[in-house]
């Protein structure tokens, strides 16, 4: 990986579910590239640790703690911001199941994270982004936006809402100097992986890996680190001219539908 720029320096950024997976390599790739990183996670150790991490690497971050489908925590964590130029909507869950094995209460699940909370993300953070003078939002939408995913019902209906809530708010502030893209990984290697990998299958974990690696047309899964590096692009202004854009991170998986 190359050494990241200053590109962001005196920005003021926030990151939900920027503690672990893909979170926490965008909020270390943003601090890298200068930028003073707010890390929301639910679950305040896990932010700890990548705020650590920042500073022990000479970046400047710290955490809060919030659950992204509260409205009343979300309100008070964008209250308490002195400055918001930069905001990720990362934090997302996922589910398995087509529409006849999703339950309404597994419906209203995903909908809470992955809807709602960017929601609160957009609702809470484009009016301190105005107050900014402008800003860059990246929601984090995945390759079930655009194509149908094999049981994965309910969490490609609320990645196809990210990708369209993107669209609707790059229109309405295009004029008003901020910027709104999403990035659409296919599978990318995180923790989540592994634990899903370990619990369905017990005994076969690396034949499993190799078997979920294989199925991406490029040979491998995505890295977090790799998806943070676009990010950041986009977070910055040499991403100025770009806006209401979903940007494909998928090793070639499309190429294929």
């Amino acid at each position: 990986m190359s050494t990241p720029s200053q590109r962001l320096a005196q920005k003021h950024a926030l990151v939900t579910g920027g503690g672990s997976g893909i979170g926490r390599a965008i909020s270390l790739r943003l601090a890298a590239e200068g930028a003073h990183v707010t890390v929301l996670e639910r679950s305040t150790a896990e932010g700890e640790r990548t705020v650590a991490e920042i500073r022990a690497a000479g970046g400047a971050a710290r955490v809060v703690a919030a659950d992204v489908s509260d409205t009343e925590a979300m309100h008070a964590v964008f209250a308490l911001l002195e400055k918001l130029d930069v905001l990720v909507n990362n934090a997302g869950i996922a589910h398995v199941g087509n529409v006849t094995t999703t339950t309404p209460a597994d419906l209203d699940r995903i909908y809470a994270v992955n809807v709602k909370g960017v929601y609160h993300g957009l609702h809470f953070g484009v009016p301190r982004l105005l107050a900014a003078g402008g800003g860059a939002i990246v929601n984090l939408a995945s390759l079930a936006s655009k194509v149908g995913l094999a049981d994965r019902f309910a969490y490609g209906m609320s990645k196809g809402a990210v990708l369209t809530m993107t669209l609707s708010v790059a229109r309405d502030f295009v004029d008003k100097k901020i910027r709104c893209n999403c990035v659409c990984p296919a599978r990318v290697h995180t923790p989540f992986v592994d634990g899903f990998i370990a619990k369905n299958y017990p005994g076969k974990e690396k034949e499993m890996f190799a078997k979920l690696s294989a199925a991406q047309p490029i040979g491998r899964m995505g890295e977090p680190h790799e998806i943070a590096a676009l990010v950041a692009f986009l977070c910055s202004d040499e991403a100025s001219f770009i806006t209401g854009c979903a940007y494909d991170i998928d090793g070639g998986a499309t190429l294929l539908r």
